[in-house]
């Protein structure tokens, strides 16, 4: 049984144990807006996977390079990665010790898919400029397609690992609203 820590028993103490996380979730649903966020809190150095794998030009590098790439962060000892490549996220997941999980209904993760375009990222080589059908569908068929694959892993690899699974964006902000409202506590 895959032992979820409740999005309203978000541990204060998490900068205290944890140096390796995970921020996993469908396209659009804000993933790197909250890796962000913890990375303000935890002062852990954060890498977008999206960023390894994209070229300013929007071609990509190669599956050997992202790879080569990706185990020299894992090999560091500490980090905030956000990105799904699911491909890869076994490996993530093996080295992590905290992973968040952000489950969003499909709206509103096409809503926050459709908020980016014409926007500048951090996280993103490029600026989008239109929410293309390819990736529509990539979003639509997120949870038929990779969310049982990430549950299935969460299951795997959940022991010795705190997870937390938030299922809106308020469950969101209030887990970071509590982490940054400790901050000034300590």
């Amino acid at each position: 049984m895959l032992d979820i820590v409740p999005s309203n028993q978000f541990k204060k103490d998490l900068k205290l144990a944890k140096k390796k996380i995970l921020v996993i979730g469908c396209p659009g649903a804000g993933k790197s807006t909250f890796a962000r966020k913890l990375n303000e809190k935890l002062s852990l150095p954060l890498y977008y996977l999206d960023m390894l794998w994209h070229k300013p030009d929007k071609t990509t590098c190669s599956r050997e390079e992202f790879d080569r790439k990706l185990r020299e962060i894992l090999e560091k000892d500490e980090w905030i990665i956000d990105g799904n490549y699911l491909r890869t996220l076994e490996m993530r997941m093996k080295m992590a010790d905290t992973v968040f999980l952000l489950d969003y209904p499909l709206e509103v993760c096409l809503a926050g898919a459709r908020e980016r375009v014409w926007r500048v990222r951090e996280d993103m080589p490029w600026v989008e400029t239109e929410l293309d059908d390819e990736f529509r569908q990539w979003i639509l068929d997120f949870s038929v397609d990779q969310l049982p694959v990430i549950y299935r892993l969460l299951e795997k690899y959940g022991g010795g690992r705190e997870i937390f699974v938030f299922r809106s964006r308020e469950e969101a902000e209030k887990g970071i609203a509590e982490q940054m409202g400790s901050k000034e506590e300590k």
